[in-house]
This record gives C-alpha cells, structure tokens and sequence, in this order.
C-alpha cells in the first residue's frame, strides 16, 4: 500500500537505505575507482547514511514522550536527515550524497506537512530537481560517467507526472539505466570494467525511497542499457590507483561566513583536485584531494573554524584495504582512548578503535574494525559504557556476515587490559570468552574527571572546577587535587582488598602524581603491586584499576 511522504517515511527511507548499503557495502568498495581506487565508497556512503538515520531518530525520540501531537513532521525530519549526513559525510561520494540530501531538504521543508498523491509527486521531483542542482554547485569540477550522472538521471525521469509512488519508482529506474551507462562515459571505469561506484550506491538509496513509499520492496532493476557491463571487482592495476593523483584526502566540518567559503573554495582547487565543499548556513563539509595536507587545513583556519579534521594517506590506506592475507581463527577488538593505550592494546594482538573526544565510534566503525580483524571469531571490548548498544548493533551485524563474535562488556579501558591479558587463542572459543569476562569483572575500576560545572552527585554537592573520584561509574569522592582524590579513592577501592593496582595517566597529568601514588600504595598496602601506564587520553585524566 503506497505511504504519504511524511516524517515516518523519511525515518522509513534511512533504515532502508542504511539496510541496503550495509548488504552492498562490500561490493561498492571493491569496484571503487574513481576518483582513486582507495576500496572504501561503499563503506563510506553507509557511514553518512548511518549519520542521517542516527539524526532522524534523535528528533524522533526526542519527541516520544510527548504524544502522537508531539510527533515530528515532515520538514524537521529532512532537515534532520540532511544535517546528520551533512556531519558524517565521508569520502567523495558520501560528501556529495550529503548534499544531494540537502538539497531535497531545502524543498520538502517548506512543504506545510505529509505529501500525497499527484501533488506529492511533483513535490518529489522538484526535490530531486533542487538536490541535483545543489550537488554540482558544490562539486569544484564535476565528471560525468559518476554519482552526478545517475542523480542528474534520476532528477530529469522524476520531473515527469505521477504520484509519489510512481515519480520515485521512475527515478530509481532512471538511476539504474544511467549506473549501467556509465562505463561508456568514464575511461577509467571503461578499463576497469566496472559501474561508479557512488552511482552504485545512489541507486541503492533511491531504491530504498521507492520501497519506502510504495510499501514493498525495491524493484528489481531495469535490464542494463549496455549488457556486457555488470559490477565485478576490480583488476589487480586499475586506472587511477592510489599513486595516479595527490597523496592525501582531506575532509573536515567547517564553521565559516559564505564569503569565506567562497575564497576557500579556489584556494583548495589550486591546492588539489577531487574538491567538494557542501554545507550552508554557516556549517560546510569539505572534502579535498591534495599532495599537502597542513595547507588544506591552514586554508580551513583562515576561512573560519574547522574540526572533526580527518586526513588519510591514499598509499597507506590502500596497501591495508588490499593486503592479501589468510582469515586469522581468532581476534581482539578493543575501543580506546589515548594514543598511549592503542599502542598498548595493539602490542597486546588487538585491533584497536580510536575513541576520540566527543566523537564516539559508531557502530558501523566498530562493525568494519570487526570485519578488518579479518578472523572467524572476534571478541570485542568496547571498554566504556556508553559504547554497549554501538557494540552491541555492530556485533550483531557482522555476525550476520557469517563471523563468530563476543561481546564482552567492559567498562573502561583498564577491564579492557585486564581481558586482554588473559587471551589465550589456542583455547577454544568459549573458555577464552569466559576467562576473559571473569578477568575483566574482576576488575573494579575509577576514574578521575574534574567538574564542568555545580551538580549534585552521590557524594554531595561539587562545584566547577573540582576532582571527583568516580568508583565504578558513580561520584565517590569530591575533592580539589588530583592526586589527594586520588589516595583517597585508593584507599576506599583497596579497602576491600585487591593485589594489583594500574593507573593509566591522561595527557595532560606529570609523572610526579604516578610517583606519589605508587608511594602511597605502598606505604599502606604493603602486598599490593602497581603498575603504570601513559595513556595519552585528554579525559578523564586518570583511570584506575583494581584486580
């Protein structure tokens, strides 16, 4: 039965989406090309799609206790999906999906509510219409035979009348035709023979509309225009590989004026190629191809403020994507943060998640830090509590592909260290599961954070600015210097007896506070040993466990 394009159905279309990216994924980044044939588009659309659904549910939850009257309508919606794509665009296709997001957004959200019928229909192509045109604007030097094309194909099969079914069963069909043409209008896809990729997962996100508003599944798609060509991966030397064009990408959020934009953008096509800024409103995503990496970020910093800066070196990244290697039998997959307890973690045999400050890992990363492990089984310790449900959906996912995975829910890092050194791969599975799950519960742990602003906690009152000493996740102990809170969150914790304690030190903390405590341990349990590690996290500033 088909659905008015509303709010749910926006919530719908994500899902989908997100669904049929995660069932591609590995086949849109093996016939990854162009612009370089880095082997990561199709993870990198699911990752921006996964950021839009994330926003979409945010707005929808943020509304759940307040009745059907309360419930979001169609324009919040978009403008939610659009924003969190917007955030979490990653890779070229992906930044430009995001825009293409945005772009339908700035037409559906000035519609009054829900979308029906005829009308609703002509709403949809206009949005397509807006969405194409929003993604060349924002493309320095658009290439045909690529995502713009299929979109552009899409837009202009969309413009025709119909309801709201039939505009988007039209645009998909349209979108399927001009992915499988594509080889005929790009050379580097010619030789490789292969579709574009990010046309692969543009059809896919369409096909994910058509089955959110008609009610049923996608599809199937129309006979391709050129027979001969199907996906397929790539060969072993494809045109444009790594070493064909500037060695890094860049892509980073920009807080910045539309007139600094502007300069902005022909400093980046002077630098590099592959240049796509998209964004508005005073928020941008930048996405660049350059041989130097430092001036694409300076040229963020005189425009306005960039963050959440992400830079790959192409070689690097694509000899670890390509390296041909046996499946391993068992694995580790440890969330950290702190380059200090990467590094720890790593030299320990696991692949590790890096756990940045507010910019936890999603469970998309987490699900390809699994599939990059490349073992039948993994156990996985995400180390902090507000990682569980990440984890646990991302456990889940890879498991469906087939991979044997445990989740042992460990609280912070220093559980995680504890597991970690009980691993035996020679055990088998469950036992090693088991002896790393007791050895992680055996574990108590604290931490050290200091205070952002007056609160009650379960230890009274604390005021910005002091040291609270959190024993297993709740505030134990309020106090005004680190290392005092510290003993004193010590004594408690060894009070109830322990034979090892581990301090993990933040970036910012002297080792004269590690001295003292080792001291004071010591001096007052004379059966205890300690050890210590540098962490490097920038918080909290010291983590401490007990076993």
């Amino acid at each position: 039965m088909p659905h008015p394009l509303d709010a749910a159905a926006v919530r719908t279309w994500c899902a989908l989406a997100l669904r049929a990216l995660g069932r591609a994924r590995e086949e849109i980044d093996a016939i990854n090309v162009y612009p370089v044939a880095d082997g990561d588009t199709g993870t990198n659309l699911y990752l921006t799609v996964e950021s839009a659904a994330r926003a979409v549910d945010a707005v929808f939850e943020g509304r759940a206790t307040g009745g059907p009257a309360a419930r979001p309508g169609l324009p919040e919606a978009v403008r939610a999906m659009a924003h969190g794509a917007l955030i979490g665009a990653r890779g070229n296709s992906g930044t430009i999906l995001a825009q293409l997001l945005r772009g339908m957004a700035q037409v559906l959200g000035e519609s009054g509510g829900e979308a029906r019928g005829a009308a609703g229909g002509a709403l949809l192509g206009r949005a397509l219409g807006r969405a194409v045109e929003s993604a060349y604007e924002g493309v320095a030097r658009p290439v045909e035979g690529t995502i713009l094309t299929v979109a552009a194909a899409a837009a202009e099969a969309a413009r025709a009348p119909g309801d709201l079914a039939e505009v988007a069963h039209a645009a998909y069909s349209r979108a399927c035709a001009a992915l499988e043409a594509t080889p005929r209008q790009l050379d580097v896809l010619d030789r490789a023979g292969v579709v574009d990729a990010g046309g692969k997962g543009l059809v896919e996100v369409l096909g994910a509309l058509c089955a959110a508003l008609s009610g049923t599944q996608a599809p199937p798609a129309p006979e391709p225009a050129a027979p001969g060509w199907r996906a397929a991966p790539c060969p072993a030397e494809p045109g444009g590989g790594p070493g064909d064009g500037p060695a890094f990408e860049v892509i980073y959020l920009l807080q910045a004026e539309d007139a600094a934009v502007a300069r902005l953008r022909a400093r980046l096509d002077a630098l590099g190629e592959s240049l796509v800024v998209v964004g508005g409103d005073g928020l941008w995503n930048v996405h660049v191809h350059v041989d130097d990496a430092g001036a694409a970020v300076e040229a963020g910093v005189e425009a306005g403020r960039p963050h959440r800066i992400r830079i790959t070196h192409f070689g690097a990244a694509a000899e670890e994507r390509t390296r041909v290697r046996e499946r391993v039998q068992r694995a580790t997959v440890a969330a950290v943060p702190g380059e200090g307890l990467a590094r720890l973690c790593a030299e320990a045999g696991a692949t590790v998640v890096a756990v940045r400050p507010g910019e936890p890992p999603s469970s998309a990363e987490l699900a390809e830090a699994i599939r990059r492990a490349h073992a039948h089984e993994v156990v996985l310790l995400p180390n902090d509590p507000e990682l569980r449900h990440a984890a646990a959906d991302a456990a889940d996912t890879v498991r469906a592909e087939g991979v044997r995975v445990a989740l042992i829910p460990t609280r912070s890092p220093v559980q995680g260290i504890a597991a970690l050194a009980v691993h035996e791969p020679g055990r088998r599975f469950d036992e090693d599961v088991v002896a790393m799950t007791a050895a992680a519960g055996a574990t108590r742990y604290a931490e050290l954070a200091v205070a952002e602003r007056q609160s009650w906690t379960m230890a009274g009152v604390c005021q910005a600015g002091d040291v609270l000493g959190l024993i297993d996740g709740d505030v134990a102990v309020i106090g005004r210097d680190l290392a005092a809170t510290a003993e004193t969150v010590l004594d408690r914790m060894l009070a109830a007896g322990g034979e090892m304690v581990t301090l993990v030190l933040g970036r910012d903390v002297p080792d004269a506070v590690a001295g003292r405590l080792e001291r004071h341990v010591r001096g007052g349990h004379l059966a205890v040993d300690t050890v210590v590690y540098r962490g490097g996290q920038h918080s909290p500033p010291l983590i401490v466990g007990i076993e």
